[in-house]
């Protein structure tokens, strides 16, 4: 796999926040006193994990622990996953620590926060509000947007409240959460331009790609140049609702549409699969506007009030973008792709929030697969939980946290943006980039 060193472009707005918690998690007092008096055996270090081992470490914790599991989010600086553990059974946290995670108890519960979630759904579903789980403070992060005034702002503040200042917490953004389909440099169609996000092969092996819902809904037929004949065909699109995502078909069969991803400079990178996200881990947002730019995982099963409607299961980034960026991809450094930008608030100067489309879950609703369909391509370590204990987690190693997945540059329209020129050097069935770097 090659690959260009990938460069930070600007200042990555709230990053540091998971250390100090992880930090202090770590202090939790031992679990399984010695029954004769004797000093209790010291508790195994937490492991050293990459974010896709991480994330998977996390899944089966949660199987395990059940409604005691209460998220996870991982520290890319420490290279250590934290688990938020509600109730104070010591076998359970003890598991956890065997695994190799940090034990943080925290007050709210899964289904507390998740019932918090359909109360604002309930009673605040206002066009440029937003709501995520947050597990590193264990609360509903809620954003509103410059738009929401009045007596919205006062409905949503209430709401808010009534919930518990333990519960959910709320903040205003300067920006406006946006999904206009309008300003990248990839594809065009019904006189909108947008991004394509990932080359794919469908459940027949034949080839197309993966692009925002709300360019699918936009028009049927898609172009890799400005006037020029249809090239693709939507064959499903979901926009809004259950997600932002749409899968597109070649229209001549033939099309080579390997997975790889032209970065700029000559530079490729090879998609060898998809991952889910998870809280904390970095991550790299390609867009024709700005280019490369990096942040973090912020929030996880986002839901999103746009003007056209609501969208739920999204992933809430800090990574900045401008208009001409939506639809672009969402990537970690060594091949795995992560989501399709939906839309958001804020720009590369002053930052703001966006969310993405998770890849996972567009490539199952569309029978879909990128590279050899693998889904990380590790295994979290000799641990098993079908015999009541985690086991010891593992280590991936070095790689499986990422892959750039630009496929082909272009923008989305979350962010609306200007028609302009456009660059289009390169077929877009052949994975080759669109977009040109700006930023």
């Amino acid at each position: 796999m090659s690959h260009k060193r990938i460069p930070k472009r600007k200042i990555v707005f709230a990053g540091g926040g998971a250390a100090a918690v992880v930090a202090a998690a770590i202090l939790l007092p031992q679990a399984n006193a010695s029954q004769t008096g004797s000093d209790p055996s010291p508790a195994p270090a937490p492991k050293s994990l990459s974010a896709l081992s991480a994330g998977d470490l996390a899944s089966r914790i949660a199987t395990r622990l059940g409604p005691a599991f209460a998220g996870a989010y991982y520290d890319q600086d420490r290279r250590q996953v934290t688990v938020n553990v509600v109730g104070d059974d010591s076998d359970l946290r003890a598991e956890v620590t065997r695994a190799g995670a940090v034990v943080r108890s925290v007050k709210n519960s899964t289904a507390q926060l998740k019932s918090a979630a359909m109360t604002l759904r309930q009673q605040a579903t206002i066009p440029g509000t937003a709501w995520a789980v947050d597990p590193t403070t264990n609360r509903i992060q809620v954003t509103a947007d410059r738009t929401v005034t009045g007596d919205e702002w006062d409905r949503i503040e209430s709401t808010v409240e009534s919930l518990g200042a333990d519960t959910a917490r709320i903040k205003k953004s300067a920006g406006e959460f946006k999904t206009v389909a309008a300003g990248g440099d990839a594809i065009f169609g019904g006189g909108a331009r947008c991004s394509l996000g990932f080359n794919v092969i469908d459940g027949n092996g034949a080839p197309g790609f993966l692009t925002a819902g709300h360019c699918g809904v936009a028009a049927a037929e898609w172009s890799d140049a400005a006037g020029g004949a249809p090239v693709g065909t939507v064959q499903q699109a979901t926009f809004p609702g259950d997600g932002d995502f749409a899968f597109v078909s070649y229209d001549d069969a033939t099309t080579q549409a390997p997975s790889t991803v032209d970065t700029g400079d000559g530079q490729t990178v090879e998609i060898t699969g998809a991952a889910e996200a998870t809280v904390g881990q970095a991550v790299i947002r390609m867009g024709s506007t700005t280019g490369l730019n990096d942040g973090s995982v912020t929030g996880l099963d986002a839901t999103v009030n746009y003007a056209e409607g609501t969208v739920t299961g999204l992933i809430q980034t800090d990574v900045c973008a401008e208009p001409g960026d939506s639809g672009g991809p969402l990537f970690t450094a060594d091949g795995n792709a992560i989501g399709l930008t939906s839309g958001g608030s804020g720009d590369c100067t002053v930052g703001g929030e966006t969310f993405f489309q998770p890849v996972t879950t567009a490539l199952a609703a569309v029978g879909a697969q990128i590279g050899d369909g693998s889904v990380g391509d590790g295994s979290v370590g000799d641990g098993s939980v079908g015999d009541g204990s985690v086991g010891d987690g593992g280590d991936l190693g070095a790689g499986n946290d990422g892959g750039t997945a630009q496929n082909d540059g272009g923008n989305a329209g979350g962010y609306g943006g200007d028609a302009g020129d456009s660059n289009d050097e390169g077929a877009v069935g052949h994975g080759e980039s669109a977009a040109t770097e700006n930023g």
